[in-house]
């Protein structure tokens, strides 16, 4: 073979590698991401989902959530049972009580939990809890301000009989009282603050008093988990990126979150100083089955509460609720 015909060929095999290496040779293509619905209602402690998509957080995990706002307990949690959405941020203890009803969903990660952004206010004579046995309680028993009065009451010796409940919404409750039409009321922000406005009312205990009782967590159904466990994941993961980047660019989270909810900026940076978001070290925190406040033990105070009132039936198997694998994979 002549070195001009052994040149041609070392040449045309360099060729073709180079055709290989910039794209001659076809590549797998990437898989298309998880599509599905996740519900949550307008509240802060759900806004960082919109920090996630914003700052490319679920793209980079191969998920595309549809963020879907709904206002309606009883909508958002028929949604999520009949499959209409597949993921939900919701309350913990509100979730036992759809969990025993027969949603068939898992709990795959904490999401916020109330830090003084809810409470009781009172009028100046009642200056203690164990005043308000024989007082008249604004109070929404659909919401997770009944699991949070029944948790105050607990600790302080006191029974829901020893009060005259008036139910009605949060903010109804807390106008209620600022108008002198109510002893108490179990409600959040504005009404905490506003409190005062009426002489001598003030915030008898807020949720600061509670650390884990009233938490936000991320349900998905269980098929949906089973089918994509990759999708549970990213989830988890582009969560706990969210909470770092807000934690290091609070003005520009708080900003991302206010257009996402509709809602003024200084509006949602005074509704979140009064939660403390869940990012990976506190999920692992929380998730530790040893841990005397560990999201078991906050299932199980709810089942318990719930049993006793007859919402729920005994034997709920809280523990088959929570999936603990998407939270252990995120923080290794």
């Amino acid at each position: 073979m002549s070195r001009r015909s052994l040149a041609f060929l070392v040449l045309l095999s360099a060729f073709l590698l180079l055709l290989t290496g910039c794209g001659g040779g076809k590549e797998p293509s990437k898989a298309e991401p998880v599509k599905f619905k996740l519900a949550h209602c307008t509240w802060v402690g759900y806004a960082p989902l919109y920090i996630a998509q914003e700052k490319g957080f679920f793209a980079k995990y191969n998920i595309a959530p549809e963020l879907v706002i709904i206002e309606d307990e009883s909508q958002y949690a028929g949604a999520l049972a009949s499959g209409q959405i597949q993921a939900l941020g919701n309350v913990l203890d509100r979730e036992v009580i759809h969990f025993a009803k027969g949603t068939p969903e898992k709990l795959i990660f904490a999401m916020d939990e109330s830090a003084g952004g809810d409470g009781i206010i009172a009028k100046k004579e009642i200056a203690k809890v164990e005043d308000l046995k024989g007082a008249t309680v604004g109070l929404d028993k659909s919401s997770t301000s009944y699991f949070f009065f029944l948790s105050v009451l607990d600790k302080y010796g006191l029974k829901e009989e020893d009060v005259t409940i008036q139910e009605m919404s949060a903010g109804d409750a807390g106008a209620a009282f600022v108008a002198g039409k109510l002893d108490a009321a179990v409600t959040w922000e504005p009404w905490l603050t506003n409190a005062s406005q009426r002489e001598g009312g003030h915030v008898l205990v807020s949720s600061k008093d509670f650390p884990k009782t009233i938490i936000d967590v991320l349900v998905m159904r269980e098929d949906f988990v089973k089918e994509h466990p990759e999708a549970a994941l990213g989830l988890t993961k582009a969560w706990f990126e969210a909470i770092d980047y807000y934690r290091e660019h609070v003005d520009e989270g708080n900003e991302i979150m206010a257009k996402a909810l509709g809602l003024g900026t200084e509006e949602v940076a005074e509704m979140a100083r009064g939660v403390q978001f869940l990012g990976k070290d506190e999920n692992l925190a929380f998730f530790d089955q040893a841990s005397e406040d560990s999201i078991y033990k906050v299932a199980e105070r709810a089942v318990h509460f719930w049993t006793e009132k007859g919402i729920i039936d005994k034997g709920v198997d809280f523990a088959a609720l929570i999936d603990d694998s998407s939270v252990k994979k995120a923080t290794k």
